[in-house]
């Protein structure tokens, strides 16, 4: 029996697993002051887009079996500052399920006076609150919670002596990228839903068709088709998009972000009928 879920996740957590490794030779051989940070530096766009693997991992696990799951989380909680069952509770059963309702919704882009948020402040709410949200969540699912806290609790304790071995390398390799991570992926989420106030789930989300964006975050760009079902894998999406596609409103669709796009990130992708037409049918 194969260890995954699906096939199509065994190169992804391939290079994830590249990536820590690559991460601890920094950490352990980095005897430069400027090496760590140059490591932060380039390593900052990759991690944000292993933390939409990260989202999809919370979604639907990678591997058929419990421990290799909690390992890939301790790698995932080091590259993307996002500890196991952190997404699960304050996404998959928190903003998945109020995402249509911005009173209750844990990824909200509403002030409390009900005007929109700007992007930086955004990010910066969603970044701080984020597990003080999950663990509300968790309130109400007690069995992930206690996986929550025990998994974090152990990525602080490892992270703990990873600082006790070397405080320097561990606060550039480690603990900056995680915060930074976690900063990018909430600022990535403010324009999946921002302004979009309907009860319409196939008029709630922008998408991204951007080919590099999505083969780089696992078709995240198929949003609408991912709140749809959000247990499908991520493989599955584009063909869900497909048979969706002409009920979901020409607007809504975005350019990608960096470096895809260097700039207008937030700008509206209006699509033609006949472009609309053509992502419907069936791929041959």
């Amino acid at each position: 029996m194969t260890l995954f879920r699906h096939p199509e996740d065994r190169i992804p957590v391939l290079l994830f697993a590249c990536v820590f490794a690559l991460d601890l030779t920094v950490y352990f051989m980095a005897s430069s002051w400027w090496l760590p940070m140059l490591w932060l530096a380039v390593m900052a766009i990759p991690k944000g887009w292993i933390s939409a693997w990260n989202h999809h991992h919370q979604h639907l696990t990678m591997f058929r079996h419990a421990p290799l799951n909690r390992l890939l989380e301790v790698v995932f909680g080091f590259q993307t500052g996002v500890t196991s069952h952190t997404w699960f509770l304050h996404h998959v059963v928190g903003h998945h399920v109020n995402y249509l309702d911005q009173e209750k919704d844990e990824s909200t882009w509403k002030r409390a006076d009900g005007s929109t948020m700007g992007e930086v402040e955004y990010s910066l709410t969603t970044a701080l609150t984020a597990y003080p949200r999950a663990f509300q969540v968790g309130r109400k699912h007690p069995k992930a919670l206690r996986v929550f806290l025990s998994m974090a609790a152990l990525q602080v304790v490892l992270l703990g002596v990873l600082f006790w071995h070397d405080w320097y390398n561990a606060l550039f390799v480690f603990l900056l990228p995680m915060c930074v991570s976690l900063y990018v992926t909430s600022w990535a989420t403010y324009f999946h839903h921002v302004g979009l106030e309907t009860k319409d789930h196939a008029e709630a989300s922008y998408n991204i068709l951007h080919r590099g964006y999505n083969l780089m975050t696992g078709n995240l760009g198929y949003h609408t088709a991912h709140h749809t079902k959000q247990a499908l894998h991520w493989s599955k999406l584009p063909e869900l998009h497909a048979k969706m596609a002409r009920n979901i409103p020409s607007t809504l669709y975005r350019q990608p972000g960096i470096p895809f796009v260097w700039s207008g990130s937030e700008e509206k992708l209006e699509l033609s009928d006949d472009q609309v037409e053509a992502l419907a049918r069936p791929a041959r």
